[in-house]
């Protein structure tokens, strides 16, 4: 093709003709009679004017707008739903775009269980339903349900099911009757579990997380709180036990099973990877820092009591009566210790009792075997009678219980010993009944909160119990023995005792619970009829 002159004119060489100048457009639809100053100003207006309505026309033409239907096409409201397995969805993991990690409108896929963020015509969701050809999402915020990509909600009642195991909701009468009706159910493998009586999955090391959760939720009081209550605006510490609870009750599980890690991962950021599902702890440790964050995030004060449903259940009253102790040098430079006169007396309020073993024995018996020491309940709780004091560094203590008792009592044994070197456990076995624990000899007697001389009844509720596994079949005496963890609970619509550690469940007999080394125990107080008039 030849090169155009200079002289020749465009559309002389190329055949076509050439676009209008910008000055001849706007001179096409400017007015004549525009003035110098507030001709440009308008000028300038009408080509950015002239330019948007261009561009706009050719976006259209060169890329049309995708539509999404708003409702599915009559008589194919559930298209797709066959093709939603069951089998593989696990709401009990954190919900995070399995692409983003963004926990920000997250959607469910109903066919692989994957979760993706969004459900627009540029979100890893919409991508997925073309690529791979799954097209039934659900919104786990908002529990509706999709088709991608048509983008139109799907409304049947055959997905109930599916929204109930994602977010259990109860009513006030299914609560109440949990502890009256024993119930049976049925995981979709045909696994039969009992409602509250579930194994937790221990992930790695969480099984000190899973015996105390597990325990808590067979506090009624505690239970149904949680269970009932709406959490919208509560932290998500609040809100994540809560739905965990409802998923220990829930009667309509697709597993006989449920998984902490939500809850566990909330944990692991509020207190700083103290308390992770990697590493070991212990639970009464954990169980501390766990009530006192659970206080707060309801809104509970630091210094009003009975702020929260946590005080509520588990707080009680205590009075420490402290003589100091003096070390002086007598004239044969002998030492003599001197009791100080005054005794202070403190009321303090407490969430958990300790108890103290006694010293485990040093020596083998005459057989060359190692003895076990037994001791009762009501021995170890003889430090809280007001009579038998205990020495701490320079001070003499003794300790009372003061009416009113809380509702529940939390005991813990304490088994381990912590020094620079070592930690040693007192393999004591602590003796109890299940039931008929009387408190009223730790308590200061008050005629007006109870009358003097009848007893204050308290029966099981939950049993921690502490196992010591050696790490390996050649390990050497006095190597470091890793923990392991399991929880016995009441069932109080069978009368029955279970037994929970990690994924495997089975009964116990009652008579039997003690023959463990217990560390953890939660007691309920016995309801006392009311007298008739």
């Amino acid at each position: 093709m030849a090169k155009r002159q200079a002289g020749e004119a465009l559309e002389a060489v190329a055949g076509t003709d050439s676009p209008a100048s910008k000055k001849s457009r706007v001179d096409h639809h400017a007015p004549n009679d525009f003035q110098n100053g507030t001709d440009r100003v308008a000028r300038i207006r009408l080509e950015e004017t002239s330019h948007s309505v261009d561009e706009s026309e050719d976006d259209e033409s060169a890329a049309p707008r995708k539509l999404r239907q708003e409702r599915p096409d009559e008589g194919y409201d559930d298209l797709y739903l066959d093709t939603i397995d069951r089998h593989v969805l696990d709401f009990d993991f954190e919900k995070l775009c399995s692409v983003t990690l963004s926990n920000i409108n997250v959607y469910a896929c109903l066919v692989c269980g994957k979760y993706y963020q969004g459900r627009g015509p540029n979100s890893h969701a919409y991508f997925h339903a073309l690529e791979v050809g799954h097209h039934v999402y659900i919104n786990m915020q908002t529990q509706k349900v999709y088709v991608l990509p048509e983008g139109y909600e799907v409304k049947n009642k055959s997905l109930e099911d599916i929204k109930f195991v994602s977010n259990p909701r109860y009513t006030k009468d299914e609560v109440m009757a949990l502890d009256r009706q024993a119930k049976t159910a049925w995981a979709l493998n045909g696994k039969e579990y009992t409602p509250g009586f579930v194994g937790m999955n221990n992930i790695k090391d969480n099984d000190y997380f899973n015996v105390v959760v597990q325990a808590l939720s067979h506090v009624p009081p505690l239970r149904n709180y949680f269970m009932l209550e709406e959490f919208t605006s509560k932290p998500e510490l609040v809100k994540r036990l809560s739905i965990l609870f409802r998923k220990i009750w829930n009667p309509r599980a697709f597993k006989s099973h449920v998984s902490p890690h939500e809850l566990l991962q909330e944990i692991s950021l509020r207190s700083s990877k103290k308390f992770t599902l990697t590493a070991q702890s212990d639970p009464v440790e954990f169980l501390s820092w766990f009530l006192n964050n659970l206080h707060l995030a309801l809104g509970g004060s630091k210094t009003k009591p009975g702020s929260s449903m946590i005080q509520q259940v588990f707080q009680g009253k205590l009075k420490v009566e402290s003589q100091t102790i003096t070390a002086k040098a007598d004239v044969g430079d002998r030492l003599r210790f001197e009791e100080a006169a005054e005794v202070k007396v403190d009321m303090v309020r407490f969430m958990m009792l300790t108890l103290d073993l006694p010293a485990a024995p040093l020596f083998q018996d005459e057989l060359e075997r190692n003895i076990i020491p037994q001791v009762p309940l009501t021995a170890i709780l003889s430090k809280y009678d007001g009579i038998r004091s205990q020495e701490h560094l320079n001070q003499r203590k003794r300790y009372r219980l003061l009416h009113p008792l809380p509702p529940y009592l939390l005991f813990h044994v304490k088994r381990f010993s912590k020094n620079k070197f070592v930690e040693e456990r007192n393999p004591t076995i602590v003796t109890f009944d299940a039931r008929n624990l009387d408190m009223s000899p730790y308590v200061e007697p008050s005629p007006a909160h109870h009358p003097p001389g009848d007893p204050i009844w308290y029966d099981l509720v939950a049993n921690i119990v502490h196992e010591a596994v050696r790490g390996r079949e050649d390990s050497v005496e006095g190597e470091a023995e890793k923990h392991a963890w399991k929880v016995q609970m009441r069932d109080r619509s069978r009368e029955d005792w279970v037994q929970v550690q990690d994924l495997f469940v089975e009964k116990t007999q009652k008579e039997l619970l003690y023959l463990g080394e217990s560390y953890l125990q939660i007691w309920e107080r016995r309801r006392e009829p009311k007298k008739k008039r």
